[in-house]
């Protein structure tokens, strides 16, 4: 007798099983059951309810030892072929389980129950995971028979990351003591946060038509022939800040949708989007839709619904946005393409790049990525002619960059000043005061010390959780953990030997302190995670130093990018050292990227800009060469570097972590995937293992992590060895409180 049985996608097979599953479709459900549904099905030998994916149909035999399809979720199919395909290549290429790509696709919620909230406060309680996404899974897995609220809330963050509290409780059926609960044992962190909404799209305005300059006109017409072609293909517009890209996004967008198609418009974080969204909305009207992770679960959901109904033309998000459901695409428009966000760091472990590539070449379509300081990868294809290269030299308006000082803070400190404020930022800042003029300030730490230590017997803080020092905030009065939210109350003397305890090192917060004390009475906007989340929104900081013409902006990345101030004529780098010496392959690319981009902000307006990097190597060639914004003179010397390496982009690596709680054990395995590794692979693949080394924060969160370094080519077939070892490994009986997990092309 022949029966409909579907393949699934399901969700409670782990990696080390993963494979589609096939269950018969009972004829009660035959009219429901499509490909690309989601259903619900009995999996493993307990029976233990899970969702699926429908990944095809047919008609086969019947076969006794299949199990029954259980019920059916949507009324019509979420995935279409084309995304099932994708989910599919996903898999095979990022070391994740069919269901982790599926999943990806869809917005929150979705995979819990159906039902929608509306959201009235701007100011919400956000929980957002204090672990890793696989970490969360694996205790998640532990807690469903004992604790299945928490295994639930467990299973929705390391899906999504982070929600709002409310919804967490909507979608879970949780309550407020299950996530405190969550909270105490260090596996999240609940914060108040900004929720975006669309009336943004309302305050837009109707914009003149775009006139390009002949640098951007030349630029326009080669990258609208590689559109109107119809021909899958990948570019690089590499501008200098402030030459115009956005005009040029902007052109091709028209074009793509004049020509019927659609188009998708990425940038690296959430601070960014409203301000681009303005812009287009001026552009395009209600032709617009946002996807990013501030929206409220129903935000996003409408969202995707518009777009997967073909209500609208363009898109506009972050990284998960590439998932976007546009049909007929036709432009995929990276911006500041080399920033590490657009890296996933939890299951699927994508690079939006990589699918954005696989979506241009599956709908013919063209993929724009656009930067001032392109990657070392994206720029090296460009110049072996992988890529077609075109470049923007010069700003728009005409003006040259801004003016470069290097304030030497060895000198300064020979000279009596310890502060964080150099003399020569002192002197740029009391004449920009004086001249009515804005200043932009950037420090890559907040909180206000970055150690705490006895000045006595040199104790220091470290958190009982994981093999990091604790950051003291000034606010509460705090020393926190940065990577799993432990804090405690700073005591009045050391622990161990009661003497005297030393504030080391400065953040944000202790900059302000120090500005307002060299600038009493001068307006200061500061801009990190804590003012953010106060403030409800980077929109709220923002506009305030606009439009009252607040005198000094400090922050984190946050200010670094993105940020168009005409009066803003000074850009200032606190620690220039801070991310130069941090110990991985991409140091250099990070630190030059990150001056490039706060000097951009300075004199984007008629007057001319300045900016000031503080050192304490005055005498290093990457701020050398981006004190001349010298990107070109950067790459060829950071291209030399990289082939005696070995790093990408001269070969490919994947990474193989292993974790667990006891380092003993995670070391023992890893030494044994070593040479388990270097007999895998024939010498013909020219595969070198390098490793274990402890990662570069060894424990969080109570467990400590390993890994291997894997430089190789990556090929289907070499990831097939890979997979096969994985596999091997998480089936032996020896390894049951081990995880391991694979990083293809990771960022350090």
């Amino acid at each position: 007798m022949k029966r409909n049985i579907a393949k699934l996608a399901v969700a409670a097979a782990i990696y080390s099983i993963d494979r589609p599953y096939s269950y018969i479709v009972p004829e009660t459900l035959v009219d429901k059951v499509r490909v690309g549904s989601r259903v619900t099905v009995p999996f493993g030998r307990g029976n233990r309810r899970s969702e699926g994916i429908v990944l095809s149909l047919s008609e086969e035999s019947e076969r006794a030892e299949l199990k029954c399809v259980e019920g059916v979720l949507d009324p019509e199919p979420v995935f279409s072929p084309e995304q099932i395909r994708l989910a599919l290549w996903m898999r095979e290429r990022f070391f994740c389980t069919l269901y982790e790509a599926a999943r990806a696709m869809l917005p929150a919620g979705m995979w819990f129950k159906d039902s929608k909230r509306v959201v009235g406060d701007k100011i919400q309680k956000f929980v957002s995971l204090a672990v890793p996404g696989e970490e969360a899974a694996a205790i998640s897995g532990q807690k469903r028979m004992k604790a299945p609220k928490q295994s639930a809330v467990l299973d929705l963050m390391s899906a999504i990351g982070e929600a709002p509290l409310s919804e967490v409780c909507t979608f879970t059926g949780a309550n407020l003591s299950t996530v405190n609960a969550l909270e105490k044992q260090g596996l999240l962190t609940v914060e108040p946060r900004e929720v975006f909404r669309r009336p943004v799209f309302a305050q837009g305005y109707t914009a003149k038509p775009i006139e390009l300059t002949p640098e951007q006109g030349r630029a326009f017409e080669g990258l609208r022939d590689m559109l109107t072609s119809r021909k899958a293909g990948v570019a690089l517009l590499y501008g200098v800040t402030g030459s115009g890209k956005t005009s040029v996004y902007i052109r091709l967008c028209q074009e793509a949708i004049q020509d019927g198609r659609t188009a998708l418009i990425m940038v690296p974080e959430i601070a960014l989007t409203p301000q681009l969204v303005e812009i287009f909305t001026s552009h395009f009207g209600d032709d617009v839709a946002v996807l990013h992770s501030s929206l409220s679960t129903g935000e996003r959901y409408d969202e995707w619904k518009r777009i997967k109904a073909g209500m609208v033309h363009l898109v506009i998000g972050t990284r998960s946005a590439v998932f976007a459901p546009l049909e007929n695409l036709g432009l995929i428009v990276i911006d500041e393409e080399q920033e590490h966000t657009y890296k996933s760091e939890n299951p699927p472990r994508y690079h939006a790049r990589d699918v954005a590539k696989y979506r241009c070449v599956r709908s013919g379509a063209l993929l724009l990525l656009g930067s001032a300081t392109p990657s070392v990868e994206s720029m090296y294809e460009a110049q072996s002619g992988k890529y077609k290269l075109f470049t923007l030299p010069d700003r728009y308006n005409a003006h040259p960059l801004p003016e470069v000082i290097i304030a030497d803070m060895r000198e300064e400190i020979k000279n009596g000043n310890g502060g964080a404020v150099s003399e020569i930022l002192r002197r740029e800042l009391e004449r920009n005061i004086e001249n009515g003029e804005q200043s932009i300030l950037f420090l890559n730490r907040r909180g206000a010390s970055n150690l705490v230590m006895c000045g006595e017997c040199g104790y220091t803080f470290e958190c009982r959780n994981c093999s990091v020092s604790m950051t003291y905030h000034s606010v509460g009065q705090r020393l926190r953990c940065h990577y799993c939210g432990w804090s405690q109350p700073v005591p009045e003397e050391c622990p161990e030997c009661h003497g005297r305890l030393k504030f080391v090192g400065v953040g944000t917060q202790r900059l302000e302190d120090e500005l307002r004390e060299l600038f009493p009475g001068v307006g200061i906007v500061r801009m990190d995670t804590d003012t953010v989340a106060r403030a409800g929104s980077h929109q709220k900081l923002l506009g305030k130093f606009r439009d009252e013409k607040i005198p000094i902006l400090l922050g984190t990345q946050m200010v670094t990018k993105g940020l168009d101030f005409p009066n803003v004529t000074l850009a200032a780098v606190i620690s220039a050292d801070q991310s130069l010496y941090a110990g991985d392959f991409r140091a250099h690319e990070r630190t030059f990227s990150l001056i490039t981009q706060l000097v951009g902000r300075s004199g984007r307006g008629e007057k001319a800009g300045r900016a000031v990097l503080q050192t304490f190597t005055p005498e290093n060639f990457v701020l050398k060469l981006a004190s001349r914004q010298d990107y070109m003179g950067f790459y060829e010397q950071e291209i030399k570097t990289r082939r005696l390496l070995s790093a990408p982009p001269i070969r490919d690596s994947v990474t193989v972590t292993v974790t667990g709680l006891e380092e003993g054990s995670v070391l023992r395995a890893c030494v044994k995937l070593s040479d388990i590794f270097k007999r895998a692979f024939p010498p013909t693949e020219r595969v070198t293992v390098l490793g274990p080394a402890p990662a570069g924060v060894t424990k969080v969160n109570n467990r400590f992590r390993y890994k291997l370094t894997l430089q190789l080519e990556n090929r289907r077939a070499v990831r097939d060895v890979i997979y096969g070892v994985m596999r091997d490994f998480s089936n032996d009986k020896e390894n049951r409180k081990l995880a391991v997990f694979a990083d293809a092309d990771p960022l350090d």
